[in-house]
C-alpha cells in the first residue's frame, strides 16, 4: 500500500484541510509541524494499514481524512467493536466535535480478546465502558514523533493515570500496546490503531 510509508513526520497542514494522497515519503517537517501532530497519508506506517480499502472508498485513507474522528472510524473495517462501543456509550458527537486528539483506537482482534460475553457485558453497562474509552483519547493531537517525545500523556480519563509511550519511529508502544497503523489523519484527530485494550491504572 502506497499509502503506508516508513515515514512518521507531520505535515504542515491544518487539522480541517482534506489530506492528499502522496506516493512519495514524506519532507522532513518543521519542528513548529511535528508539534501540531497533524498528519498526511504519507505518514501513515504499520503493518495492518494494507487492510485499509485503496482510493476513495469508505474506509480509505481518502475517505476518512475529511471526516471527523468518529465518523471515519465508522467506516474503518479494522474498528468496527470499537464503533460499536462507542456509539453504545453515546461519545460520537463528543469525539467529533474535540478540535484537537489524538486517539488510540483497539483493532478488533483486540475486544475479541476479552471475549464476546465481555464485549457484551460492558456494551450494556455504559458507565463502566466510557471511562475505559476516554482512556484511549489524549486532548491534544500528535504524531508518532510527538509520542515518543512526549513518553507520557494524560487521557480524557484522568483518574486511569497516564499513558506511558516507548519505542521511537515504527516501533512505538501505549501501555505495552503495539501499533498496527499509525498516523491516519482524520479532520479532528490523528488515530493509532493498537493490539491490545488498554485499561486504566495500569500503566506498565
Amino acid at each position: 500500500m502506497t499509502a503506508c510509508s516508513s515515514s512518521d513526520t507531520a505535515s504542515s497542514g491544518s487539522s480541517s484541510s482534506s489530506m492528499a494522497p502522496s506516493s512519495s515519503m514524506a519532507a522532513p517537517s518543521s519542528s513548529a509541524a511535528a508539534a501540531d501532530g497533524v498528519t498526511t497519508n504519507a505518514d501513515v506506517f504499520g503493518p495492518a494499514c494494507s487492510q485499509l480499502p485503496q482510493g476513495s472508498a469508505p474506509g480509505s485513507l481518502d475517505s476518512m481524512g475529511p471526516q471527523p474522528v468518529a465518523s471515519a472510524a465508522s467506516t474503518n473495517p479494522l474498528l468496527t467493536k470499537l464503533v460499536a462501543a462507542v456509539k453504545a456509550t453515546n461519545l460520537v458527537d463528543t469525539l467529533n466535535s474535540q478540535q484537537a486528539i489524538t486517539v488510540f483506537a483497539p483493532a478488533d482482534p483486540a475486544f475479541a480478546a476479552l471475549g464476546d460475553a465481555k464485549f457484551a457485558e460492558l456494551a450494556g453497562k455504559p458507565a463502566e465502558l466510557a471511562p475505559i474509552l476516554q482512556y484511549h483519547v489524549v486532548g491534544k493531537r500528535y504524531d508518532a514523533k510527538g509520542l515518543a517525545a512526549a513518553g507520557s500523556l494524560d487521557t480524557l480519563n484522568t483518574a486511569g493515570g497516564p499513558l506511558k509511550i516507548e519505542g521511537s519511529g515504527e516501533n512505538l508502544t501505549v501501555n505495552g500496546a503495539k501499533i498496527l497503523c499509525g498516523n491516519i489523519p482524520t479532520k479532528n484527530a490523528t488515530v493509532f490503531v493498537i493490539d491490545k485494550v488498554l485499561t486504566p491504572g495500569t500503566t506498565k
